[in-house]
């Protein structure tokens, strides 16, 4: 699985400026069995919906993470309060063949619903009857309310771990590999750790990734205890123990 974090240039930010030929090299490093998952807005998506396909993605399905708060850009317009992660996967593979296991609401429990059992003729409302029917449990929605990281953020665009652990149970399997493409300070790492899988970041902010690598170590010790790599060069990792 990969997943891509890339800045969406909907701002007049310095560092908020869209990467160009990042999707090729994605799609060359992605399995058949592998998907993409990206982050964005839907103006960002409407502006480089045409790399997805020259690059050789298709478009699989999209979940919105409504935050508790957002961001306002302009005052006559809706405040945003919500994201966009999109799915994506080889269009040289077919959908069957891309690991893809949906989650489950987390209070998704067995539970006995009960159903009443229309009467065969109208007009005779006493013949209905309800019956017991058991349920189990519920896939989860493709809206997916969490809190974001304001006030303990430390990147300006973190998610929440918890969001990211979502898409990573759904489309690595266990001990499966993650590569992070823009990486940040480490959230993904963080839950990889969390969900067993094996991990590879790429930040290009040399300080902000040995915070990732200080945050990641912080979940489980490095397989390695010897010494670091040199930043300059050196990924972030997170293999399981």
């Amino acid at each position: 699985m990969i997943l891509a974090d890339p800045p969406c240039g909907d701002t007049s930010l310095a560092w908020d400026r869209r990467v160009d030929g990042w999707l090729t090299i994605a799609h060359d490093a992605l399995r058949p069995t592998g998907s993409l998952w990206v982050f964005g807005s839907l103006r960002s998506f409407m502006a480089t919906a045409d790399q997805f396909a020259i690059a050789g993605f298709r478009y699989a399905q999209e979940i919105v993470w409504e935050k508790q708060n957002g961001s306002s850009f302009h005052a006559d317009r809706f405040k945003r309060v919500h994201e966009l992660a999109v799915q994506f996967y080889r269009a040289d593979a077919r959908w069957r063949v891309v690991y893809n296991d949906v989650q489950t609401t987390p209070d998704a429990a067995p539970r006995t619903v009960l159903r009443k059992r229309r009467p065969p003729h109208t007009g005779h409302i006493e013949a209905g009857h309800y019956v017991s029917h058991d349920g189990g449990p519920r896939l989860m929605r493709s809206v997916v309310h969490l809190r974001n990281c304001h006030g303990r953020a430390i990147h300006p665009t973190e998610k929440p771990t918890a969001l990211l652990e979502i898409l990573i149970r759904t489309s690595c399997p266990a001990d499966g590999f993650v590569g992070d493409w823009f990486a940040g300070s480490g959230a993904a790492g963080e839950a990889c750790r969390l969900a067993g899988r094996r991990y590879l970041g790429c930040e290009i902010d040399a300080d902000m990734a040995d915070r990732a690598r200080t945050r990641i170590a912080a979940v489980l010790p490095f397989r390695d205890a010897g010494a670091a790599p040199a930043r300059q060069s050196s990924p972030i990792t997170g293999d399981i123990p």
